[in-house]
């Protein structure tokens, strides 16, 4: 089972854009997206799954963009990591657990990802306090850019003119970095 986590820098950066553009470019892995948040969303369940794909909430846009399960996840802090281990339980024995990304900063106070991608915003946007966590964290950086390209380094930057719209250089670094 890969699982991958997005972390943002703020509301509004594009993190749900980069999990829909993950799940589009990496179909072969039949991703279960998770939306972690500590806000309710009309929902009384810890854990909630989205039936219908559109554009009305995160995940509608995930199962548009492909996904085999998007999930909802409503934790306060101090339930999330009883709540994150509850949903990564195998639910039938007879089923392998699937790949999963989580959109969230804070799932990394419980969980290591095989892969941790932080989504910068622009130096005007106020940064979540949670996205330290997020930074020390990170295997490569995601910006909003005018063209395609990466800056190679110990921690990749990838910079995408649409955030739904992997490069293949980055599709092939995801790739590398999730194979045994």
């Amino acid at each position: 089972m890969a699982i991958i986590v997005v972390g943002g820098s703020g509301r509004g950066v594009g993190k749900t854009a980069l999990v829909c553009g993950l799940i589009a470019a990496l179909s072969e892995y039949r991703w279960t997206a998770v939306k972690i948040t500590s806000h309710a969303h009309g929902h009384s369940e810890a854990i909630w799954e989205e039936g219908r794909a559109g554009q009305g909430s995160d995940t509608a846009r995930y199962l548009a963009a492909g996904a085999e399960g998007a999930l909802l996840m409503t934790a306060r802090p101090e339930e999330l990591g009883q709540t994150v281990r509850r949903l990564l339980q195998p639910r039938q024995e007879n089923k392998p657990p699937p790949h999963m990304i989580f959109e969230s900063n804070r799932i990394l106070e419980h969980l290591r990802p095989d892969l941790c991608l932080a989504v910068e915003g622009g130096p005007e946007a106020e940064q979540k306090p949670s996205f330290s966590l997020v930074k020390d964290h990170a295997d490569a950086t995601v910006a909003r850019a005018g063209r395609d390209g990466m800056a190679a380094g110990e921690r990749p930057l990838f910079q995408l003119a649409a955030l739904e719209c992997i490069s293949p250089e980055m599709r092939g670094w995801i790739r590398g970095r999730l194979s045994p």
